[in-house]
């Protein structure tokens, strides 16, 4: 994607990746100062496709893809993960990180099953490319970081240590006017969005980005797993109608 800025600027793409109501829509529309993403507590307005926004970030040509969230709490049963992998492949070249979105609270057997889907999407090859991030940061105890956090609960800290220890830590609502008290940089959005670019940038120098090549592999293992289900599914309509047709008689 080609900059139209007179000055040049790197152009990032993240993907945001987390089960419903984490606040992932909320947390993009941070990132941009701006409600670009439906935020909206209602059943209606929850992500159920893709979207996808850039905007200037701090000298940073800055691409969201907003993602329909998992284990939708409305009870959708459509799995998202076609309309996830589409958009993703339509990335050029392909996103430079994964932003698996968490909330700061109590890491549950629902949170471990969401790692588990976006491994299940992307391979666990994935998590080289991401970085965890929490929201709801004000929940955090004061003076605590989310490293500390993140250290009291054993299962949290081997999905981070995956991650390469990457992992930061915003508030949507609170942080909105710490971004000017130097007293509380930690717990300012503004600060932590610094921090996580530089994270996506050292990420980068060890990994590079994850590739089209890879998301491409994914959507074709996708259309195979389709044909097989519709033809399992028409086989069994046929036998059914065998059956069906042999009790006429």
């Amino acid at each position: 994607m080609a900059s139209n800025s007179p000055h040049s600027l790197r152009e990032r793409t993240l993907v945001l990746v987390g089960k419903t109501g984490v606040g992932k829509s909320s947390l993009g529309n941070t990132f941009f100062k701006e409600k670009v993403f439906d935020n909206k507590c209602s059943p209606n307005s929850r992500t159920s496709t893709c979207q996808s926004e850039t905007k200037e970030v701090m000298n940073t040509q800055l691409t969201l893809v907003d993602t329909p969230g998992l284990f939708d709490v409305e009870g959708s049963e459509k799995d998202p993960k076609s309309e996830i992998i589409r958009s993703i492949t339509e990335c050029d070249p392909g996103p430079h990180a994964f932003l698996i979105v968490l909330r700061v609270d109590y890491y549950t057997k629902q949170d471990e099953d969401v790692i588990t889907r976006i491994c299940q999407y992307f391979t666990e090859e994935v998590l080289k490319y991401s970085v965890i991030v929490f929201t709801h940061g004000d929940d955090l105890d004061e003076g605590t970081t989310i490293h500390q956090f993140v250290d009291q609960n054993e299962k949290l800290k081997n999905l981070v240590t995956k991650c390469d220890d990457r992992c930061h830590v915003f508030d949507s609502k609170h942080w909105k006017n710490n971004d000017d008290a130097e007293e509380e940089e930690y717990r300012s959005n503004s600060y932590q969005l610094k921090e996580l670019l530089n994270t996506v940038e050292k990420l980068i120098n060890v990994n590079s980005s994850f590739t089209n090549k890879m998301m491409q592999e994914k959507q074709r293992q996708l259309q195979r797993e389709e044909k097989n289900g519709l033809n399992v599914m028409l086989c069994s309509n046929w036998r059914m109608t065998g059956l069906n047709a042999r009790n006429l008689f």
